[in-house]
């Protein structure tokens, strides 16, 4: 009987490993065995002493006790059966549970993989391979980092010796170590990602770890180092020749150039101008030989310090870095170039087409300046300055269709500088705008010409010089005065020339005779001092008149033509010096303005010269 109930207790303690629900349901059985075996069941036959027992009546006690412990264990293997079932049940929901979960997550990695990248695991320029997953709080980006940074360190660490990369499963991930280093952990959702399991993902990184580790290994061995740094003095020493050798062929191109010079170089002369002597050009060869030099070594240095740099990995990058600033630029500049060339050939286009117009307006200027080609209403003069105002149009309409294919012009700096640039002039060119358009005006309004005697206010002169803003004169006493000519507008002009070369200019004086002598006399001496002038026109014929009597004389105004402007104040000079002279030998006197004069035999006022000669 005992032993029928150990064989009970081991099977029901085998069972008991299920689970721990069904391990305390072994329990409670266990309990109740004990408890058969120990005691007898409350139902069966008090307990008396074996002794007293016959061998039918222990026969018979020990048949109930063995149907009672049958009874509860049937009752048992049916408990066993019904947990059984709800065990397998729950276990099968837990597989449907995960698998569904598994296929969900699949789903949405698929519909996530064309927008997802991933994050490579780059090793010195090299990807070993993809992170997509994050794991705890590390996004996919910082695991791919610290990957990096352990393969880095792992390969760089000569200490450490050559193990074997290995794997090492636990619950939820597998680690790849190097000896005691985890290099990285593959999870669950890895796998996914690459629709493997986390094992086979692992196994499958392994090499490829194994194999960067072992080339990391060999670049950072003492071999390779002293490899790199006689190739590092390599470098300089063959960097150092080509120094020497550059400047060497370009002191010898100096001497050649100097040579030159001496020998065969030539004065460059246009026309009687000298415009480069040899020495000049001498100067001017040995400044681009010095630029061409300049050039070379910064070529030269161009390729050979990214060089240096790259021998080592620790600068491998700053080389790539550097050589790239070095390009870029070049690169940017010949693109530019490059591209630029079709807005280039469109701007020469558009020159070219501006120039031979303006060439056949200045033709046409010529022609009607030199009066071959006559337009009613437009005067001669008016040509040079109409061509310049229209040259000045078609050059403002030449940049404004070139602008927006000059480069840059498209930039905010470019646009900024143009405003600033405006908005200045517009600011401050009001008063040259202003004498602008007052010499336009003055050019069409026609007062003066370039040589006409004129009078502006209180200044008088020739016209030597007309530009866009003043106007020059020269006076009598050879004095420049610069007007502008927004002042010319303001103000009167006289011009003498003009009237002198269509009609003659009247040149007249005023001299007061006394009425003691005739006036038909005093107009026929002043009149004939006139004629005597030198300058003065006889036809049309002088002549004098009468402007005021005043009390003690009256006034008369001889007037005569003359056709030389120039000479207007020379010519009144002569004038008035032929006046006292024909007044005087007349013996007429001269009494103004105010003389008195007692005729009690006191001397006149007549010279003794031409009393004498009378």
């Amino acid at each position: 009987m005992k032993q029928l109930a150990e064989y009970f207790l081991i099977f029901i303690g085998i069972f008991a490993f299920y689970s721990p629900a069904q391990a305390q349901l072994i329990e409670k059985a266990e309990k109740l065995i004990q408890t058969a075996i120990n005691e007898p069941h409350p139902d069966s036959l008090p307990t008396v002493s074996a002794d007293t027992l016959t061998v039918e009546e222990r026969h018979r006690l020990d048949s109930i006790r063995i149907q009672e412990m049958t009874l509860q264990l049937q009752e048992m293997r049916l408990n066993e059966i019904v947990l059984r079932t709800e065990l397998d049940d729950a276990h099968n929901r837990n597989l449907a549970t995960d698998s569904l979960k598994r296929v969900e997550q699949r789903r949405s990695i698929d519909s996530l993989r064309a927008l997802t990248p991933g994050v490579p695991v780059l090793v010195d320029g090299d990807t070993l391979f993809t992170l997509y997953a994050k794991r705890g709080g590390h996004s996919a980006l910082d695991r791919a980092a610290s990957v990096n940074d352990i393969i880095l360190k792992i390969g760089k660490d000569r200490k450490l010796h050559k193990d074997s990369v290995y794997t090492f499963d636990s619950e939820y991930y597998v680690d790849i170590m190097y000896g005691d280093k985890v290099i990285a952990s593959i999870t669950d959702q890895d796998a996914l990602w690459q629709n493997t399991t986390r094992q086979e993902l692992a196994q499958q990184y392994v090499p490829v770890i194994a194999e960067k580790i072992k080339e990391l290994k060999e670049e950072n061995s003492l071999l390779q180092v002293a490899k790199r740094a006689a190739l590092f003095v390599l470098v300089l020493a063959i960097q150092y020749l080509l120094f020497r050798v550059t400047n060497y062929l370009f002191r010898k191109l100096r001497r050649q150039i100097i040579r030159l010079k001496q020998q065969r170089l030539k004065s460059i002369v246009i026309r009687d101008y000298e415009f480069l002597n040899t020495h000049r050009q001498g100067r001017i060869l040995i400044f681009f030989s010095n630029i061409c030099r300049y050039i070379v070594l910064l070529i030269q240095l161009m390729f050979s310090v990214p060089m240096l740099f790259a021998i080592f990995p620790q600068t491998e990058k700053l080389a790539l870095r550097i050589f790239i600033y070095i390009m870029e630029p070049v690169k940017m500049v010949f693109k530019s170039i490059i591209e630029y060339i079709p807005n280039l050939f469109i701007i020469l286009v558009i020159w070219y087409c501006i120039k031979y117009i303006i060439k056949g307006m200045q033709y046409i200027a010529n022609e009607i300046e030199n009066e071959k080609l006559k337009i009613t209403g437009f005067y001669p003069d008016w040509a040079q300055p109409t061509f310049n105002i229209i040259r000045f149009l078609l050059y403002a309409f030449m940049i404004a269709m070139v602008y927006p294919y000059l480069p840059g012009s498209k930039s905010g700096v470019f646009q900024g500088i143009s405003v600033f640039v405006g908005l200045i002039i517009s600011l401050g060119s009001s008063t040259v705008i202003g004498n602008i358009i007052a010499g336009l005006v003055i050019t069409y309004m026609r007062p003066f010409k370039l040589g006409d005697r004129i009078k502006l206010n209180e200044t008088t002169g020739n016209v030597i010089e007309k530009t866009p803003f003043v106007t020059r004169l020269r006076t009598p006493k050879n004095e420049v005065v610069t007007i502008p000519n927004a002042f010319i507008m303001s103000s009167h002009t006289v011009n003498y020339s003009a009237s002198a070369r269509q009609f003659g200019l009247i040149i007249h004086t005023t001299v007061t005779i006394g009425y003691d002598a005739p006036w038909r006399q005093v107009h026929q001496l002043l009149i004939n001092a006139a004629r005597s002038t030198p300058g003065v026109l006889a036809h049309p014929k002088p002549f004098v008149l009468e402007t005021e009597l005043q009390d003690y004389y009256p006034c008369y105004q001889i007037n005569a033509y003359i056709r030389d402007a120039d000479r207007l104040a020379q010519i009144t000079s002569d004038l008035h010096q032929n006046i006292q002279d024909t007044f005087n030998e007349a013996g007429v006197e001269i009494m103004s303005p105010h003389y008195f004069a007692s005729r009690d035999g006191s001397a006149t006022t007549i010279p003794e010269d031409y009393l004498k000669n009378k």
